[in-house]
């Protein structure tokens, strides 16, 4: 069995009273490249504003197009870990989806619901208990992140490498004017004007959940989540 995780592994910790988060992995080896239907790009995790339900969402295919397809030998889970405070034993839902060569999915929400179907359609499918909500097929990219000031950063970093002192931490020392000029570079475009968003123009295939949150809060108000592909 084969898993790819993002970077990190764990998103975040959150709390089902609100709040979200995020993590991003669009940059991976050749071996990940020849493998986009599996290559996680990102997941996000989310309340609804009545903290009723956990949104959850995957996207994998880096430059995906309409002919881009989900994978039928691919699992495409969500692991979700519930618990009555940090540090304190969880209990752990994992959210697992497969697609058949028709893109017909079938989610299974730990064994507490299920739902399958066509759910391409903005609308998405619903399970027969209508706890669980889910969507899947192109969309726009929605993480940002400003390449060509990256690069910047990278080249003036570059520049100044022989001449850096370092902490006990490893990490280098920074002067107050260096370090500001270095978080505007990552603000803007080389040129001093605004950012742009080097994944504005791309798509990517996206897997989108609704959960009732009394479906994966079993152990607890405290909930974790990570996501992976599994072949």
């Amino acid at each position: 069995m084969k898993k790819r995780w993002w970077a990190g592994a764990i998103l975040a910790a959150c709390t089902v009273y609100g709040g979200s988060a995020r993590a991003a992995d669009h940059r991976d080896g050749p071996k990940v490249l020849m493998d986009p239907a599996s290559d996680i790009n990102d997941v996000y995790a989310w309340m609804s504003a009545d903290a009723s339900k956990v949104y959850l969402a995957m996207t994998v295919f880096p430059a995906a197009d309409t002919m881009s397809k989900f994978s039928n030998t691919v699992k495409y889970v969500f692991h979700t870990a519930s618990m009555a405070g940090y540090g304190m034993a969880a209990m752990n839902t994992d959210i697992i989806c497969t697609f058949d060569m028709t893109q017909k999915i079938s989610c299974w929400v730990g064994t507490a619901d299920y739902v399958t179907g066509d759910a391409s359609a903005t609308a998405g499918i619903s399970s027969m208990s209508g706890k669980t909500k889910v969507f899947a097929g192109l969309r726009e990219d929605p993480f940002f992140f400003n390449l060509d000031g990256f690069n910047k950063v990278q080249q003036t970093v570059a520049m100044v490498a022989s001449m850096l002192t370092f902490n006990m931490a490893g990490c280098p020392t920074l002067d107050a004017a260096t370090a500001t000029s270095l978080v505007n570079q990552l603000k803007q475009n080389p040129m001093g004007m605004a950012p742009t968003d080097f994944f504005g123009s791309l798509n990517t295939l996206a897997i989108v959940i609704a959960v009732d949150k009394t479906l994966v809060t079993t152990g607890g108000p405290i909930m974790s989540v990570w996501g992976s592909t599994n072949r």
